[in-house]
């Protein structure tokens, strides 16, 4: 892990010296005493503002905030068994700049996601299908399909806003983080949502039943072969990433729920480019290439073949490395807040965005993000220029305008300007 928090590979020129288990046993209660302040709704200290926009819907969401059944725990940790084994994060060899992009993402999900391409058979899938393991775990409103926050209004669905209006008290849980698969030929009604047919034939009624991105609330929505997906899947992906919410009209149902998930996508670029609207959403870019070092790619051999053996065994082998890696993330996620970042570094990570022409702000934002989140992950409360040296590639590479001319890689180009200005 040393070498992964230190420095990415692209980021190798950086050596030039620089100027300066879930339980669910105990169940909180929501406390939900209405009162009123100036016009603004307050309902157990949660302050809720009048939108009429996301609060206009015509039709239930049923079976939201149910009671959760005594031995769920017992459920869950069987069913947790019976899954397939899922490779260990810490036994990935190399592939640095890929696991620190996605370790960042998951301290700080406001980055807004990674994008990672490279050489097929570089383990993209397996590393980002990996993370799953270290996810922290969230407080959600039990048994709603949004995985509403009961702390954030923003981040709750249509139901469980209503009853907080009403005042009804909804049972707390804690859950981890979801990861949800978006398979290249999932249909737009799956993605987004759709009439309940069942509940249409046998009881009459419209009810709406949630999709993937209903899932994904909260989590983490992963594309495979992203570059691959279909032009109507990538427009709804567009409109969901841009507002954190997605609207669903058809068939007599109008309803709006939050949809606020990291974006992670990885693709050979062989088999084609992305679209640019789309690439520009992803927060962070990390290219993955194929190890040309003999005695790491026999490593790797010899890993796998031991995980295809007996994976379980081979699980407990990595139990160390996985708790202490989790313990590290839950320890970043919650210093986040006490980072801090100089005004200079602010003023020069803006330069370097400037003159390297990145359209839009995004670059900045996320720049100063992933610094900070790196800063954290490293212990430390403050920003210095190796953090930024470290991400700084990752964040503009896939922001630069490109020149069909230009021979030289697009993340060498943000670390040369990178010196150029802070040196």
């Amino acid at each position: 892990m040393a070498s992964l928090l230190g420095t990415c590979s692209t980021a190798t020129l950086a050596a030039r010296p620089l100027s300066s288990p879930t339980s669910r046993t105990s169940i909180p209660s929501l406390s939900l005493t209405p009162g009123h302040s100036h016009g603004t709704k307050f309902y157990g200290g949660i302050r809720i503002h009048g939108k009429k926009s996301r609060s206009q819907f015509h039709v239930a969401v049923t079976n939201v905030a149910t009671e959760v059944n005594p031995s769920e725990q017992a459920q869950r940790l069987a069913a947790k068994e019976s899954q397939r084994p899922v490779y260990p994060f810490a036994a990935i060899v190399g592939q640095d700049e890929m696991k620190l992009c996605l370790l960042l993402n998951v301290i700080d999900p406001k980055i807004g996601g990674v994008m990672i391409m490279g050489d097929r058979g570089t383990g993209k899938s397996t590393t980002v299908r990996s993370l799953t393991d270290l996810l922290p775990e969230i407080k959600i409103v039990a048994g709603d399909p949004y995985n509403s926050d009961p702390e954030d209004p923003e981040a709750m669905g249509p139901e469980v806003r209503e009853s907080i209006v009403k005042g009804v008290q909804l049972p707390v849980a804690t859950t981890k983080i979801n990861m949800v698969d978006l398979p290249l030929g999932a249909t737009e009604d799956r993605v987004c949502g759709t009439i309940d047919i069942e509940k249409a034939l046998t009881e009459g009624v419209k009810a709406f039943e949630p999709g993937l991105l209903a899932k994904a609330n909260r989590g983490i929505l992963y594309v495979d072969e992203v570059n691959l997906l279909d032009d109507h899947l990538v427009d709804v992906l567009l409109d969901s990433a841009a507002s954190g919410w997605n609207t669903v009209e058809r068939e007599g149902i109008s309803i709006s729920h939050p949809a606020r998930f990291i974006l992670i996508g990885s693709g050979n670029p062989e088999e084609g480019e992305l679209r640019p609207q789309l690439l520009d959403r992803f927060g962070m870019h990390a290219q993955v290439g194929t190890v040309r070092d003999a005695e790491l790619r026999v490593k790797i051999v010899e890993e796998r073949a031991r995980f295809d053996k007996n994976p379980k065994e081979f699980r407990v082998s990595y139990e160390a490395e996985q708790d202490k890696l989790q313990e590290q993330i839950t320890s970043a996620r919650s210093g986040l807040s006490s980072v801090q970042i100089d005004q200079d570094l602010k003023v020069k990570i803006s330069r370097v965005c400037s003159e390297l022409n990145v359209d839009g702000l995004r670059g900045d934002i996320v720049t100063n993000r992933a610094a900070k989140a790196l800063a954290a992950l490293k212990g430390r409360d403050n920003v210095t220029p190796e953090d930024i040296a470290t991400v700084i590639p990752n964040c503009l590479r896939h922001r630069l305008r490109k020149d069909p001319l230009e021979s030289i890689d697009s993340g060498l180009l943000v670390i040369e300007k990178f010196y150029e200005i802070f040196s």
